[in-house]
C-alpha cells in the first residue's frame, strides 16, 4: 500500500476523527519525552529516579488496563475518547504547576491514565469499524497518523520547548486536543464499538479463553520481556542525548524524529504487506530483532562523539552545533522506526484478529497492553539502576539482550503451542471420523 492509499482513508469522516485522537495522543506524549529530559538535567535526577519517569505513567496503566477493556468492549466508547482526551488537558494544566521530580512522576500517573483510555479505546474501535480483510490496513494506518504526529511532536514539540519554554508549549498540547475532541464528538457515531453483552466477551473467562490460544500466548510472552528493552530506549536516549551529551530540545527532537519518519512512511505499506503475505509472526519476529540490533547501536553514540568533526550553523539566535552523537543517534533511531514498522501493525493485527473470535477485541488489547505494562513498570527502574551503578552502554546493552531474548521466546513458545494445537485438532477429527 502506498502512502496515498493510508492518507485516503481520512476521507471517511470516523477514521479521520479516530486518527485525532491519535494525532494528539501521539503528539503530547512524544513533546512529554523531550520535556522530561529537560526535568531531568532540572531537577539534578539520579538513574533510578529517571526510570520512575517511566515506571510512574505504566504503574496505573498495569492496574487499570484490564477492567479499562471491558468497560470499553461492554459500555459507549466514544465517551471513553472523549474522556481520555479531557484528561489530557488536565495533564497539560498540572504539567505547568511542577516544582520538583517528585511532581514529574505524579503527573505522569495521570498521563498514564489518559494515554490508557485514548490507546485502548481507539485501537479497539479502529480495527471494529475496519472492513473485512482490512484490519493490517487500518491499524497500520491508524498507527502511521500517530507515527506522524510524534515526529510532529519530536519537532515542533522541541522547538517550542527549546524556544518558548514549558508553558507555550503546553498551551499548544491543549489546543490540539480541544480540536481532537470536537472531531470526535460530531463526526463519531454513537456507541462505535458496539457494546456487547456477551458473557463471552469480557471478565477473567474470556481472558482465560483468549491466553488459550497459542497466539495470545506467543504475544504475552514476548511481549513481557520485549518491553523492558524498548522503554529503556524510549525513557533513556533522550536523557543521555540532554545530560550527557548537552544537546537542547530541538536538537533531542530531531533525533528522535529520525524513528518517526521511518516508522510513519512504512507503517501503513507493511500493515497492508502483512494482510497480503500472511504469516505474521515472521513480521514480528524480523521487527523485534532488528529493533534489537537498533539498541545496541546506541552505546556507538560516546565513540562517535569524539571522532566526528560537528557540524556547526547559526540559528534560533546563536549558533548550534551537532557533533557525532548526535549523529549517531539519530541514525539509530531510524533503524528502530523501521524495526517497530515490521513489528507493530502485526502485532496489533493478530490481537484484533484473535480478539475477534470471541467477540472481545477489546479484551484482547487489553491483555496486549498490560503484557506491556508488566515490562513498562519494571523495566526502567531496572535499567535506570544500571544505568546509575554500572554504566549507560551496559544498560543499553541489557535492553537489547533483553528484546533478543524476546524474540527467541515468541518464536518457541508460538511453534510449540502451535503444534500442540495442530495434534489436538488431528485428534478430534480421527474421533469425529470414528
Amino acid at each position: 500500500m502506498q502512502l496515498g492509499n493510508s492518507v485516503g482513508l481520512l476521507r471517511n469522516s470516523e477514521f479521520a476523527a479516530l486518527a485525532g485522537t491519535a494525532f494528539a495522543r501521539s503528539q503530547a506524549y512524544s513533546t512529554l519525552l523531550i520535556a522530561l529530559a529537560l526535568y531531568a538535567d532540572l531537577f539534578g535526577t539520579t538513574g533510578t529516579v529517571e526510570g520512575l519517569f517511566g515506571t510512574a505513567f505504566a504503574v496505573v496503566q498495569l492496574i487499570i488496563v484490564l477492567p479499562l477493556g471491558r468497560r470499553v468492549d461492554t459500555g459507549n466508547a466514544k465517551h471513553w475518547l472523549l474522556a481520555g482526551l479531557a484528561i489530557n488537558v488536565v495533564v497539560f494544566l498540572a504539567f505547568m504547576q511542577v516544582e520538583s521530580a517528585t511532581h514529574v512522576i505524579l503527573v505522569r500517573v495521570l498521563q498514564g491514565v489518559g494515554a490508557s483510555v485514548l490507546w485502548i479505546t481507539g485501537s479497539t474501535v479502529v480495527g471494529t469499524l475496519a472492513p473485512d480483510g482490512e484490519n493490517g490496513r487500518w491499524l497500520g494506518s491508524y498507527n502511521q497518523v500517530a507515527a506522524f504526529s510524534s515526529l510532529a511532536g519530536d519537532l515542533v514539540g522541541g522547538y517550542l520547548l527549546f524556544a518558548e519554554g514549558f508553558t507555550f508549549t503546553y498551551l499548544a498540547l491543549t489546543a490540539v486536543t480541544i480540536g481532537a475532541f470536537v472531531l470526535v464528538l460530531f463526526n463519531l457515531r454513537d456507541d462505535p464499538g458496539g457494546g456487547t453483552e456477551n458473557d463471552a466477551g469480557g471478565g477473567v473467562e474470556t481472558l482465560r479463553a483468549l491466553l488459550r490460544l497459542p497466539m495470545v500466548r506467543a504475544l504475552v510472552v514476548f511481549r513481557l520481556a520485549f518491553s523492558v528493552g524498548k522503554m529503556a530506549v524510549i525513557i533513556f536516549l533522550p536523557i543521555l542525548a540532554g545530560t550527557e551529551f548537552g544537546l537542547n530540545a530541538f536538537a533531542i527532537g530531531w533525533i528522535l524524529a529520525g524513528g518517526k519518519l521511518t516508522k510513519s512512511l512504512t507503517q501503513g505499506y507493511v500493515g497492508d504487506l502483512s494482510d497480503r503475505v500472511g504469516n505474521k509472526e515472521y513480521f514480528v519476529v524480523v521487527g523485534a530483532l532488528l529493533y534489537g540490533v537498533g539498541t545496541a547501536l546506541i552505546p556507538l553514540s560516546y565513540y562517535f562523539e569524539g571522532t566526528v568533526t560537528p557540524v556547526t550553523f547559526d540559528a534560533f539566535g546563536g549558533p548550534q552545533a551537532l557533533g557525532g552523537a548526535f549523529f549517531s543517534l539519530f541514525g539509530a533511531y531510524m533503524l528502530l522506526g523501521v524495526a517497530d514498522s515490521i513489528r507493530l501493525p502485526a502485532s496489533m493485527s493478530l490481537f484484533v484478529e484473535e480478539g475477534e473470535r470471541y467477540d472481545s477485541v477489546a479484551s484482547a488489547m487489553s491483555l496486549r497492553s498490560i503484557s506491556w505494562k508488566v515490562g513498562q513498570v519494571a523495566g526502567p527502574v531496572g535499567i535506570g539502576a544500571i544505568k546509575e551503578y554500572v554504566s549507560t552502554s551496559v544498560a543499553f546493552y541489557t535492553a537489547a539482550g533483553f528484546i533478543v531474548v524476546a524474540s527467541g521466546v515468541f518464536w518457541v513458545v508460538f511453534r510449540r503451542a502451535s503444534a500442540r494445537e495442530a495434534a489436538l485438532a488431528d485428534v478430534d477429527a480421527d474421533v469425529a471420523d470414528d
